[in-house]
């Protein structure tokens, strides 16, 4: 949708990580409509395969999701970067690994109803230890390298409720990637 077909109303809160507006769109039928957005810059994720075939997963304290949660390495783009730069940082970010080797999965919109956020999902190969860099709230973050199966199991238990981290393993175990 153009800029054009859009008009905002009211940009009812503006913060460091998203914005919310109450925007007013021009519908497919030319009916116009008035809806409650939140606008997001978008992020970028990274399914780690070590040499041996383990995935690197995280175990992070997320607070929306009530304490620890399972998840890949991801983070939110900076203005005009690609995600490709985005999942190199937080790789070595958060999980300890600079990768010799990315693969695109592709993307998803994660709350397409009233969010904006769009990730971009990659595989990373050929990994390379390099020293974590947390951020102060990303301190209680563990690196796990789990076997694909058992990481799969973890979905179908329903212990892996992170949307990313499902379609990433479930894209990367389709396309017979791990």
């Amino acid at each position: 949708m153009s800029e054009n077909d859009k008009n905002t109303k009211n940009t009812v809160f503006a913060g460091r990580i998203f914005s919310v507006h109450l925007e007013t769109h021009v519908l497919p039928d030319g009916r116009s409509a008035e809806f409650e957005l939140v606008r997001h810059p978008g992020g970028a994720a990274v399914l780690p395969v070590l040499d041996d075939g383990r995935l690197v997963l995280l175990r992070q304290f997320r607070p929306a999701a009530g304490g620890m949660i399972w998840e890949i390495p991801a983070g939110r783009l900076e203005p005009g970067e690609d995600p490709a730069d985005c999942v190199v940082r937080e790789l070595q970010e958060e999980a300890g690994y600079r990768a010799g080797k990315l693969e695109p999965l592709g993307e998803m919109f994660p709350t397409v109803g009233f969010c904006t956020e769009r990730i971009y999902l990659f595989l990373a190969r050929d990994l390379i230890p390099v020293p974590q860099s947390l951020e102060p709230d990303e301190e209680h973050l563990e690196v796990v390298p789990l076997a694909a199966a058992e990481a799969l199991a973890l979905i179908d238990r329903g212990e892996i409720p992170d949307a990313k981290t499902q379609l990433a393993l479930l894209l990367a175990r389709f396309r017979q990637l791990v």
